[in-house]
């Protein structure tokens, strides 16, 4: 036999299980215990107690009077052996038969028959029993009451216990499988472990306090009238003003209320407090994800709910069926009466009684589970399980950002909600961003103190106080503290919100922010609009760019870094950018297919436009034309093959760089004679095979660069240039450098390097303005004693030629110093020694001075 412990451990979970369990699954775990025991008690009664009690049946009078064999009898009247008037036995003398009898057998029988007499005398005169008497011995009794138990009992009176019990034990199971499937276990362990941890976190507790401060301070602003309203920042010249729901470029520009004072029990949380309700805040984000998914833990409570019900539907069909069967009497008619002389017997059920009320009680128990079990399924259809609403949290706390969730999660809610709704209100504090983001400004301001941060300003390359962060949770407030700041770079940190305490950092003028999504306040916003001149912005989307930078007027350099595909031409924002009316220089690192059309607006005042394309073809740069003001610009890697000829109407352009283009003939230089004003022309980095005779014909220009492409020899027309005063054709294939090169009397720097040059013409130490000369990697075997008429050089690059010694003369060249002159270790020594220390000395003096 099982014992009580063993089989209600089916109806065990654990403790922790409960929070899972509405009071209609705890009724109905208790009824099912009530149903165990009674099935127990009514098995081990039955195995103890149940048996039947039977009588055979005479239903001939004549047979239940007359004498029958094997049985005793009283003499009648007409016995011989009997009185005639009292019909007592009396002593007669039997004839025996004795002739062949020993003679002591025969003084047996004498002795025998005299007894006989004697005892019939005695009893002669007592009263004689009554009833019908039977033939049956013991063991005949035994074997009729076991074969009527079996014949005469219906089945559901010998076997109602052990019904009972798998009921039950069926029901048990029901109720509590979806605790033990494999599918649906584990993700409810999970679960009721995270939302204990919630429960219990400190966060939680912090959190909601906060929130009745913020109530009940909002309470006392509402009975004292003191309530403020955040300014509301006006634009320029505009009676519109910015508030939080002003659209911009298809997004809503959000200029955030200032927050509340965090309540200095806020921020009174310990460090590992505060990580595990970080890595709370995770495994509910993952947790969520992994089974908003699905529905299936819903599907199986519906489904073991509705196996109940068909289940107490069925047991209570037929158990009342059965139920009028069990009786006290009953009549059992075996096949047995050659054995024992009866058809019939009159059989007694010893147990019908207790059987009949157990049943009831049975029935009662299983009518009152039936009716649990129909409440479960009208609560689970009655409405959508599948979504939960968080919207009384919202309501009643400051997170009103807790979003509703859905197929399992939201089931479970439901459920936890039957037995305390308190848990689904802490919970929702670790679903909301608002909470996690004031978790991690917790932290992040216990952390990066403004020691810490001073330490880490340093000077950049203007000489300017600079600050990197990197990676970090959030903008630490101990950042507005650093009132000389003038750089801010804030790289791969997720949540950038400037308060109004960015007023107090006067000198801040550039702003870097990549991969940054920022917010920023009413009061900030003005400070920013009003003193910021450079913005850098790194992004991956172009909905990443926070619509108050189109805002800032005062700004004067705008960086735009990620993609700008053509299909979001429209999305940059150009058309807004009418606001930044001080801007002057914009630079796109992305991947345009043709130049924003709306980008003429800005025409009035840009004076440098850059545009880095990563390789992407620009097709379209006509509204370049109108681009008037323009002084530089630069296009990058546009894979360009022809220089465009929307640049030939920028007629104040005064530089052009086309790098790392796939340009390969400069034919239209010719029209450059119209930009009267350009005076730098860069090519470099591109496939340039010829330089046309018709560059003799930009007289303004004064730097050159030419450098890797692929010339292999250089026009005299280019010598013509009589303002030239930078020339850069390194990285090519030139063998000969012509002697017009004396031509260029204004020449200071000419970097001729990586080429294929074997002599030097002697004109071109006529270029006695020449500071910088880079002859390196050439095929150069003599350096004329004429390189001493280069008084003013300062730089001389002859590594990686074949040169045997340098010239003495080079000790004229009194601006030249050790640093300048790149030159092998072997080459230098060749010097005389009067030349190496005038060139040491002269360095180590302008050392000196310098210090």
């Amino acid at each position: 036999m099982f014992t009580l412990t063993e089989v209600a451990s089916l109806n065990d979970i654990q403790p922790t299980y409960r929070i899972l369990k509405p009071w209609w699954d705890v009724f109905m775990d208790y009824l099912g215990l009530v149903m165990l025991m009674l099935a127990i008690f009514a098995m081990t009664m039955q195995i103890t107690k149940d048996q039947v009690a039977c009588l055979p049946c005479l239903e001939d009078p004549e047979e239940a009077s007359g004498p029958k064999p094997n049985s005793f009898s009283q003499p009648s009247a007409s016995d011989p052996a009997s009185s005639p008037a009292t019909g007592a036995p009396v002593a007669t003398t039997i004839p025996l038969v004795t002739k062949d009898l020993p003679d002591e057998a025969v003084r047996e029988i004498h002795v025998t028959h005299q007894h006989t007499a004697v005892f019939a005398e005695k009893y002669a005169n007592q009263p004689q029993p009554t009833g019908v008497r039977t033939n049956l011995d013991y063991q005949q009794y035994i074997f009729i009451n076991q074969i009527c138990y079996h014949d005469a009992l219906p089945w559901y009176s010998k076997y109602f216990p052990y019904l009972t019990l798998i009921h039950t034990i069926v029901l048990m199971v029901s109720s509590n499988f979806w605790f033990k499937y494999p599918k649906t276990s584990s993700k409810i362990e999970h679960f009721v472990s995270i939302l204990g941890r919630c429960f219990e976190s400190p966060w939680t507790t912090k959190a909601l306090s906060e929130t009745a401060c913020e109530d009940s301070e909002e309470n006392k602003q509402r009975l004292t009238g003191t309530s403020s309203v955040p300014k509301q920042v006006s634009l320029e010249g505009k009676d519109e003003t910015v508030t939080s729901s002003t659209p911009m470029l298809g997004v809503k520009f959000s200029a955030d209320k200032p927050i509340a004072e965090v309540p200095s029990s806020m921020t009174i949380l310990d460090k590992k407090d505060g990580e595990q309700a970080k890595a709370l805040f995770e495994k509910v984000r993952k947790f969520r994800a992994h089974v908003e998914d699905s529905d299936f833990i819903y599907k199986l409570y519906v489904a073991q709910t509705i196996v109940k019900t068909v289940k107490f539907i069925l047991i209570l069909s037929y158990t009342s069926t059965f139920m009028a069967k069990i009786n006290f009497k009953h009549s059992c008619k075996p096949d047995i009466k050659q054995l024992t002389g009866y058809k019939e017997f009159f059989c007694t059920h010893n147990m019908a009684f207790m059987l009949n009320k157990l049943l009831i009680s049975y029935m009662a128990l299983i009518l009152i589970y039936g009716m649990a079990c129909l409440y479960s399924l009208f609560w689970v259809f009655r409405r959508p399980l599948k979504e939960y609403s968080f919207e009384k949290v919202r309501e009643e706390s400051s997170f009103s950002d807790i979003p509703d969730v859905k197929n399992d999660f939201a089931f479970l809610l439901h459920m936890v909600d039957q037995y305390d709704q308190l848990y689904s209100k802490r919970f929702g504090v670790f679903l909301s961003e608002v909470s996690e983001n004031k978790l991690r400004e917790i932290s992040l301001n216990h952390e990066w103190t403004f020691e810490k941060l001073r330490q880490l300003v340093t000077r950049n390359a203007q000489d300017q106080q600079e600050l990197h962060l990197f990676m970090l949770s959030g903008l630490p407030n101990a950042v507005f503290d650093l009132t000389d700041l003038e750089v801010l770079k804030l790289e791969l940190i997720p949540e950038v919100r400037f308060s109004a305490k960015v007023s107090q950092m006067t000198s801040l003028q550039e702003l870097h922010l990549c991969h940054c999504p920022a917010k920023v306040e009413q009061t900030g916003f003005a400070f920013l609009r009003d003193h910021l001149r450079c913005l850098h912005v790194k992004f991956t989307d172009v909905a990443e760019i926070p619509a108050w930078v189109y805002l800032l007027r005062s700004l004067r350099e705008l960086n735009l870094i990620g993609n700008l595909s053509s299909e979001n031409n429209k999305m940059i924002g150009l058309e807004s950018m009418r606001d930044l009316r001080h801007l002057k220089t914009l630079c796109l690192k992305s991947n345009l297919t043709k130049m924003p059309t709306n980008i003429t607006e800005l025409s009035p005042h840009l004076i440098k436009l850059v545009v880095h394309n990563d390789g992407t073809k620009l097709l379209v740069l006509n509204s370049l034309k109108k681009m008037t003001s323009l002084i530089e610009l630069e296009l990058y890697s546009c894979e360009l093959e022809r220089i465009p000829h929307a640049i030939f109407s920028l007629t104040n352009l005064q530089e052009l760089d086309l790098k790392s283009n796939n340009i390969r003939t400069i034919e239209e230089i010719i029209s450059f004679q119209h930009l009267k004003r350009l005076t730098c022309l860069k090519l470099w980095h591109n496939k340039i095979i010829t330089i046309p005779s018709s560059i003799g014909q930009v007289k303004s220009l004064e730097s050159l660069h030419l450098s890797h492409n692929k010339l292999e020899s250089l026009p005299p027309a280019l010598f013509t240039l009589p303002k030239l005063r930078h020339l850069d054709v390194g990285h090519n294939s030139i063998t000969v450098l012509p002697p017009d090169v004396g031509l260029l009397h204004n020449l200071q720097h000419l970097a001729i390097n990586s080429n294929k040059l074997e002599v030097l013409p002697k004109p071109l130490f006529r270029c006695t303005k020449l500071r910088v000369l880079c002859l390196g990697h050439n095929a150069l075997t003599v350096l004329p004693e004429a390189v001493g008429q280069l008084v003013q050089l300062t730089q001389l690059e002859l590594r990686g030629n074949c040169l045997d010694r340098l010239p003495a003369l080079l000790g004229n060249c009194r601006m030249l110093r050790k640093n300048g002159l790149i030159v092998e270790d072997h080459l230098f020594d060749t010097l005389p020694v009067d030349v190496k220390e005038s060139i040491s000395r002269e360095t180590n003096v302008s050392f000196t001075s310098g210090l």
